[in-house]
């Protein structure tokens, strides 16, 4: 069976119970971090509510599974303090991977009392707990925003109309995967068919 029929394979199987394979937004134009042939992506806005009640699962099938989760950003226009806490995130990315995962769940945690007045407050206690002090501008030369703004034009670029988005992508061979699913309670399930998908392409 050829790569590409697997794929197609997998596809109809996992649409089973994940509703659509296939998005409109094309997964498949999204990379891989280096090294690894799965990995979990989602392109979250902060102030989004249903990202906020996505993000505990992503995480936890990341820690159970052991595939990465790769954040983009997506702040929606009207949402007016999610460009800001986008910033914020990758100040504490900057400084550690471990602490912007850290201060996207607290800010998740904390959503429903954030605004674009305490948005600031918020980061600064979440650098108190961590024994670090926020600078006072936290991206003096606007590559941080401009990182946020890559990851909102890459979003547009695939054909995004909501978030979350949620891929698990993979890689067979040279044929790029990608499946959508938009119930995280799935995500376990989706992660093994992907898996079973890669080591079947695999040389033998």
């Amino acid at each position: 069976m050829s790569i590409r029929t697997r794929v197609t394979v997998l596809a109809a199987c996992l649409a089973a119970f994940v509703g659509t394979a296939f998005a409109a937004a094309d997964g498949t134009k999204l990379g891989l971090p280096d090294g690894v042939d799965i990995a979990l992506v989602v392109f979250e806005d902060l102030q989004c509510p249903d990202c906020r009640r996505a993000h505990p699962q992503l995480v936890a099938a990341s820690k159970a599974t052991g595939v990465p989760l790769v954040v983009h950003d997506f702040p929606i226009r009207r949402h007016v303090w999610a460009l800001p806490a986008a910033v914020l995130a990758r100040w504490f990315g900057a400084q550690s991977p471990a602490l912007e995962a850290g201060f996207r769940s607290f800010v998740f945690q904390n959503q429903p009392g954030v605004g674009p007045d305490n948005i600031r407050l918020l980061a600064e206690q979440f650098a108190a707990t961590q024994g670090i002090v926020l600078p006072g501008d936290v991206d003096p030369d606007g590559r941080l925003a401009a990182g946020v703004q890559a990851d909102y034009e890459l979003g547009r670029r695939i054909g995004l109309e909501y978030v979350p988005l949620v891929f698990v992508l993979g890689r067979a061979g040279s044929a790029a995967l990608a499946i959508e699913v938009k119930d995280t309670a799935q995500l376990p399930e989706v992660i093994r068919g992907m898996r079973d998908s890669v080591a079947g392409s695999a040389p033998r």
